[in-house]
């Protein structure tokens, strides 16, 4: 009967290790900490190249066929869309229209899409919009709306049942030719993939009407586009919405087109250029550090340099770059790296300081921002609906300012249609 009493007694193993470890809390926080900073330490040397699962299928199989027919006609659109800025009083409603005509002679189906701003359409305690999340009273704002131009292009290998979403934020009072230009990239895209034969998905090009911001339409369309509400908010006005041109109007929806499920989602920019050489800048980060499937990066990452030759820049934090301590932290890995590799060459744990000192840099930032929890660009409202989307923004060496060299740049910003194209083939 003693020894039964006693082995009662007697404390489990976890409830020991338990009381072990709050006995010592601060011990074992320090440690802890420690450690995890360390690993952060640690995380670009570890960190493996750029590479492609077996998800991602084929990849760079669909090559870049823009011509220069492609070329001319979205020249033709930007000098359009550029002269209305000398009237910005009904720069609004005519860019509709053009927009709207452009799309419809490519054989696209058309719709407009009219929707109210929004305030607080981003809430860092709100991890997943729900479908009425910030939206605004209709009665506080009966005179703000805006207008999206939507085009969708039906996939003659596909079943309608996957989407991949091209958007381009577009100001038609304040746009400059920066956002003229992003246009003129879309539309060359756009015009490409109505002709061809190899198009997996449905391509739905979305001009999202920026004069509000550039997250607050995009988030407004995927709102109406998931989960439509029978109001006067989806019955677009045809007066407001006048095109102008009675040939084509009769083609334009008032409503909200659909096509299948959105597989992705890129959103294009254009930049100023100001470096020696062609590069393409990815912002990935949505609400609250969420981030998409990185066969999504890690496909763009591989198209743009191997396939299309441009350097890909991801946000950095500069001020790492010129660190003395980072720089002297990557000088002992990479001693440590040589020391490892002659015990045994098959570790593979060397990096150079000038790459660990990018890497820390490329590292920091990422984690700031999913820290902060803010969306670097319109591509987090589609993480709301699990869409994976990122920015793409192109800065050209180019100058924009001159007529003759847009030519060269659409021709190089063409080169989005082989990424368009290969990320069609893909499953995420």
């Amino acid at each position: 009967m003693a020894e039964t009493e006693v082995s009662k007694k007697r404390k489990r193993p976890i409830v020991r290790l338990a009381v072990l470890l709050l006995s010592h809390s601060v011990l074992v926080s320090v440690i802890c900490c420690t450690a995890g900073v360390f690993g952060l330490l640690l995380l670009p040397v570890l960190a493996k190249n750029t590479y492609i699962s077996e998800n991602a299928l084929m990849p760079g199989s669909a090559s870049s066929m823009l011509s220069n027919q492609e070329v001319s006609e979205a020249n033709k659109l930007i000098k359009e869309l550029n002269n209305l800025h000398s009237n910005p009083l009904g720069a609004t409603t005519e860019s509709h229209g053009i927009i709207a005509k452009y799309m419809s002679n490519l054989g696209a189906q058309v719709n407009n899409h009219k929707f109210h701003p929004q305030l607080n359409q981003f809430h860092p305690l709100h991890f997943f919009s729900g479908p009425d999340s910030g939206v605004m009273q209709e009665n506080s704002t009966r005179s703000l709306y805006g207008i999206n131009t939507v085009g969708i292009i039906r996939a003659p290998r596909g079943d309608g049942k996957e989407a991949i979403v091209l958007v381009t934020p577009y100001n038609a009072v304040k746009g400059g030719v920066r956002e003229t230009l992003s246009l003129g990239i879309a539309y060359s895209v756009f015009s490409l993939l109505t002709r061809v034969t190899w198009l997996a998905k449905d391509i739905i090009w979305l001009v999202a009407d920026s004069q509000y911001g550039e997250y607050a339409p995009v988030a407004a369309w995927l709102r109406d586009y998931h989960t439509p509400a029978f109001s006067n908010l989806d019955s677009l006005n045809t007066e407001t919405c006048h095109v102008g041109n009675n040939n084509f109007e009769s083609k334009i929806s008032y409503g909200i087109r659909r096509s299948g499920t959105m597989a992705a989602a890129l959103v294009l920019g254009v930049a100023y250029g100001n470096e020696n050489e062609d590069t393409l800048g990815i912002y990935a980060e949505a609400s609250n550090g969420q981030m998409p499937n990185l066969d999504l990066i890690n496909i763009v990452h591989y198209l743009a340099v191997h396939r299309q030759g441009l350097r890909v820049k991801v946000e950095q934090f500069h001020w790492l770059l010129n660190s003395k301590w980072v720089k002297s932290l990557g000088e002992v890995f990479e001693s440590l790296g040589k020391m490892v590799k002659t015990l045994n060459p098959d570790w593979k744990l060397g990096i150079s300081a000038a790459d660990y000192v990018e890497g820390a840099a490329t590292l920091a930032s990422s984690l700031y921002h999913q820290a902060l929890g803010v969306p670097t660009g319109p591509h987090g409202a589609f993480r709301d609906y699990q869409v994976d989307a990122i920015t793409l923004e192109f800065s050209l060496r180019i100058s924009f300012d001159r007529l003759d060299r847009r030519n060269d740049f659409l021709l190089h910003g063409g080169r989005i249609n082989g990424l368009l194209g290969g990320i069609t083939l893909f499953h995420f």
